[in-house]
């Protein structure tokens, strides 16, 4: 109908500006009276490209992955990509089976937030080689996996020093953890701050932590047992530290009168619990952004100008932090 090549018909389509005005428009024409759309399979088959990203997930109910993943999609959709979801669970078995849409090239890149590889890669995967991929929110550490998070050293170290800029000298650190990175940098940021002010740290205040409501819950009670009770809690997530409120609420402490509580990034419920939480604020959909970005890069050839994209953390305060006592 238009009187050009396929190839004539490929270029207008996907490369216009190669192609003169005159043929485009006789070419957009036929289009327009034939309905024509780009069979996607079709096209994915011949140029051995789906235009979708693999993102791997442990818990795609947490709160901050929501977020995350609009900044993903709205960059991926700028540049004609979309996204598949894989919701780990942290199930071994279903980070290999997500595998398959590598191994058939369903997709060209992987964003990963579990914080290592695809489960078995390294051993005996036949056919499957990892393509691009971008780890964020959690970093796979021993690997050369570029990462775009927020800076969790920085912004706890921040968030402990408005601790002690409030005159609260004994400050807990809720959630350490060996296995988990995040909460390994949170806590040196608020071992930084302490050692930057003078304090001395008392291994007392410092208790482990899944990151989860009632691991915060847990700790606190933990606290009362040990009888070495702090002035403030400085939580390694806001999930950490509603579960902290909850067990002093419990107890009937005024709040933050008697005891102050920090959280770290500013998920939904931060502002609606009692007293508000003042927090550390991720710019989640920023770092979805700047990770697609920097996938999408990969893809088109480009070397990673960083292997590490930090962005900063804003200090939120609302009720839940006052000087002791007060």
């Amino acid at each position: 109908m238009a009187g050009v090549s396929i190839a004539t018909v490929s270029r207008a389509i996907n490369e216009p500006t190669k192609v003169a005005d005159a043929t485009r428009k006789r070419v957009t024409e036929a289009i327009a009276r034939t309905g024509y759309t780009t069979n996607a399979m079709a096209r994915s088959l011949r140029m051995r490209r789906s235009n979708m990203i693999l993102i791997l997930a442990p818990d795609v109910g947490d709160p901050n992955f929501s977020n995350i993943l609009v900044g993903l999609e709205t960059e991926a959709s700028k540049r004609g990509y979309g996204l598949l979801i894989g919701n780990t669970q942290n199930d071994p078995s279903r980070e290999t089976d997500y595998l398959r849409f590598i191994s058939s090239n369903q997709a060209d890149g992987l964003i990963l937030f579990t914080g290592h590889l695809p489960f078995g890669f390294g051993q005996d995967q036949g056919e499957v080689r990892l393509p691009p991929m971008v780890a964020v929110n959690e970093p796979v550490t021993g690997q050369d996996i570029p990462f775009v998070g927020v800076d969790n050293f920085e912004g706890a170290r921040i968030a402990a020093e408005h601790l002690i800029s409030q005159g609260h000298r004994r400050i807990a650190f809720i959630g350490r953890s060996t296995s988990r990175e995040i909460n390994r940098l949170r806590e040196l940021g608020y071992r930084a701050a302490l050692e930057g002010a003078g304090i001395a740290i008392d291994p007392r205040l410092i208790i482990d932590g899944d990151g989860t409501t009632e691991s915060g819950r847990a700790a606190a009670e933990l606290m009362f047992v040990r009888d070495a009770l702090p002035t403030a809690f400085f939580c390694v997530n806001d999930a950490t530290a509603l579960g902290v409120i909850i067990a002093l609420n419990a107890r009937r402490y005024d709040l933050p009168q008697r005891f102050s509580i920090m959280g770290f990034d500013d998920i939904s419920f931060a502002s609606f619990v009692s007293p508000s939480l003042t927090t550390m604020k991720q710019p989640r959909h920023r770092i979805g952004e700047a990770a697609m970005e920097l996938l999408l890069g990969m893809l088109a050839g480009e070397t990673p100008k960083s292997r590490q994209v930090l962005l900063r953390a804003e200090l939120i305060v609302r009720n839940s932090v006052s000087r002791p006592g007060t």
